[in-house]
């Protein structure tokens, strides 16, 4: 995911947020949310593009796990 963000299956995405964040918030739409331990903007929100992971979000998702685990939550 990190040498190629632009190539991540949204299924997979999925897979690695669930993992980190636990269930989705949302449901039934094209977006899934998932909340994050720390204040500020609590969140992580994924849409699926014709089976594609967004590129930024993908990135976004990085970032809140490489947070999480310079803060201990993962």
């Amino acid at each position: 995911m990190q040498a190629n963000p632009a190539g991540v299956r949204f299924r997979d995405l999925v897979t690695v947020c669930e993992h980190y964040f636990g269930e989705s918030t949302s449901s039934g739409t094209s977006h899934r949310v998932y909340r994050t331990p720390w204040r500020g903007d609590p969140r992580v929100n994924i849409q699926n593009d014709q089976g594609m992971a967004k590129t930024y979000q993908v990135r976004q998702v990085l970032k809140a796990i490489n947070k999480m685990k310079e803060t201990n939550h993962g």
